[in-house]
């Protein structure tokens, strides 16, 4: 897969980039960069790629990507009303302290962070969520040398949540070869909009210039998994925003996110959220 090599920008008399986000445009391509991302959603939510992960985030979440993992954000379109985007995005590498620094026995749960984001890391849990944020922020407000100290702070306490969510798999390696950014990137958004229908391979692999069996063996090849897995891990996601939404029934959540059989609904998305619709829900609303 070939994404972006993105720039970070940041000021001369910074080691470290710190901005906040108000749009749905910015850097929402599949891309990556030598510095660690760590983002705070404070509004908005969509589809997510880190690697070959795919799943939903909404307001709340926190994520931290390592250097150079692929990875990119789509915000739903369009945003419900007073839920317009805005995040808290810092870009740092990692040797920002050097590594005689982090070698430091007290430093060993932060080593092994920054070791987890090869593979993108989530904090799950609201209430973490909310302190980390709550970190996050002070880092934005704080310049200088607090600043830098609040940034480690922050990375400590990540360190010591319990159950990080890992993201992409242990095995996943992009492929960085010239000219595949835009194949990528014109797949993705094709599913992206055409999901809630049926899909069929020979449109999908005429809109990248291949036969249907081509296109199934490069995408396996590209992403480590089958177009109809990507397709269905599209849909669950879709169908995780709806019934957290809770406005319409669980059946029409089914036919609204492109499933087309109840009973393969609830197959697929208890496959890969690990729980049953109603379960999810239910889970959901209490927190």
């Amino acid at each position: 897969m070939r994404p972006e090599l993105l720039k970070v920008p940041k000021k001369i008399t910074d080691s470290f980039s710190v901005r906040q986000d108000f749009s749905n445009q910015v850097n929402n391509r599949w891309h990556y960069h030598p510095e660690l991302e760590l983002i705070h959603f404070h509004k908005g939510g969509g589809a997510q790629f880190v690697g070959d992960h795919i799943s939903r985030f909404t307001s709340g979440d926190i994520v931290l990507v390592g250097s150079n993992l692929p990875h990119f954000w789509r915000y739903d379109r369009p945003e419900p009303q007073g839920n317009q985007p805005f995040s808290t995005v810092i870009h740092f590498r990692a040797d920002l302290w050097g590594e005689p620094f982090l070698d430091l026995p007290e430093l060993r749960l932060l080593r092994l962070l920054l070791e987890k984001t090869k593979r993108g890391v989530r904090i799950p849990g609201k209430k973490d969520q909310h302190r980390i944020g709550v970190q996050i922020e002070k880092i934005y407000a704080a310049d200088g040398f607090d600043r830098m100290m609040q940034l480690l702070r922050t990375l400590s306490d990540m360190a010591a949540c319990k159950d990080l969510q890992l993201l992409s798999s242990l095995g996943f390696q992009p492929d960085l070869s010239e000219g595949e950014k835009e194949r990528i990137h014109a797949i993705y958004e094709f599913t992206l909009q055409h999901f809630r229908q049926p899909i069929y391979l020979e449109e999908v692999s005429l809109l990248v210039r291949m036969v249907p069996n081509s296109f199934c063996r490069y995408f396996k090849s590209r992403t480590g998994k089958t177009y109809s897995q990507f397709v269905t891990e599209i849909r669950v996601g879709h169908a995780c925003k709806l019934l957290i939404d809770n406005h319409i029934s669980i059946k029409q959540v089914c036919f609204e996110s492109g499933f087309n059989n109840f009973t393969s609904f609830n197959q697929s998305f208890k496959k890969i959220t690990g729980k049953v619709p109603q379960a999810y829900q239910k889970a959901y609303a209490g927190g």
